[in-house]
């Protein structure tokens, strides 16, 4: 498969036709229907379902839009790190992480560097510990913040100076607003919306005493602000960390911590033996100095 065709195929799965494909990749109609022709018989697979309005993806085709898309981001990133001049720092860092009040420290180490090294340029990617890790492995992300629990054994790491705390979200007319905390025996028999990440369901299962599948699940999210809409809506409560949604002022929300109390270490991790662009690694020093700041 040659780049340039998938970059062929990715356009004519964002742009559902043919005619707009070729039109945005400045190719002919029947040179780029040549080449997806060409790449379904290479792959011996349908990538696509020619319909009379649109085109759609046959499931093959879903697949293979998610690999490209990962091996597009990975060249332009490779080609990115090589083509930045060297007598100044500039570059790109690429940061992932789960939704944690601790990223203010990522903030602030950037907002200093800025002051240095104003041509460094940021990539941030939201996503629980599966999601993050996953992108790590494939080179598409220089850093990941992983909250505990989270397999970190096979990277490099560095501890941060902070710790979120586990609680309750729920909407301010609940009963259970009216407690200090939240206990395992206030989870029993109420609508719960829970990451779907597995760690925490283990982590849980310790907390609540019993197997966390035994509660009244009824969604799991990826990332806590289009659950904290349901939350507001009465679709249930939101098992979440602190910090993340807005419960001051006018919210209809509030947050009470779990007791006895559960937190969440931090750590942002990175390929073993990685090879860093010098825009990372003078990131990464930086950080180091602000989490002395921190922990002094």
């Amino acid at each position: 498969m040659e780049l340039r065709v998938l970059r062929y195929f990715l356009a004519v799965a964002r742009e559902e036709s043919i005619t707009a494909a070729a039109d945005s990749l400045h190719v002919t109609q029947p040179t780029l229907s040549k080449q997806l022709k060409e790449l379904e018989d290479e792959l011996g697979k349908q990538l696509f379902i020619r319909g009379n309005r649109k085109i759609t993806l046959t499931e093959e085709g879903l697949f293979l839009r998610k690999r490209a898309q990962e091996i597009v981001d990975l060249t332009d990133k490779t080609e990115n790190d090589f083509l930045k001049p060297d007598e100044f720092v500039s570059g790109d860092v690429y940061i992932g992480g789960g939704e944690t009040d601790a990223m203010r420290l990522i903030a602030r180490t950037a907002k200093g560097l800025r002051e240095d090294y104003p041509h460094i340029h940021y990539y941030l990617y939201s996503g629980n510990a599966d999601d993050v890790s996953e992108r790590l492995d494939k080179g598409l992300l220089d850093f990941g913040i992983l909250i505990e629990p989270a397999d970190i054994k096979k990277y490099d790491y560095l501890r941060l100076p902070a710790s979120d705390t586990w609680g309750l979200l729920m909407q301010k007319d609940s009963p259970l607003a009216s407690h200090e905390f939240i206990s395992p025996g206030d989870l029993m028999d109420i609508p719960l919306l829970c990451s779907r990440q597995t760690s925490v369901h283990n982590e849980f299962s310790g907390w609540v005493g019993k197997n966390f599948e035994t509660l009244n699940i009824v969604a799991n999210y990826n990332l806590i602000y289009n659950a904290s809409l349901m939350v507001e809506e009465g679709v249930g409560y939101a098992l979440t960390l602190d910090k993340l949604v807005n419960t001051s002022g006018n919210s209809n929300l509030v947050f009470r911590p779990l007791k006895p109390a559960l937190k969440a270490g931090l750590n942002i991790v990175w390929k073993k033996y990685q090879v860093f662009s010098k825009a990372a690694r003078i990131f990464l020093s930086r950080l180091q100095e602000e989490m002395n700041i921190v922990q002094y």
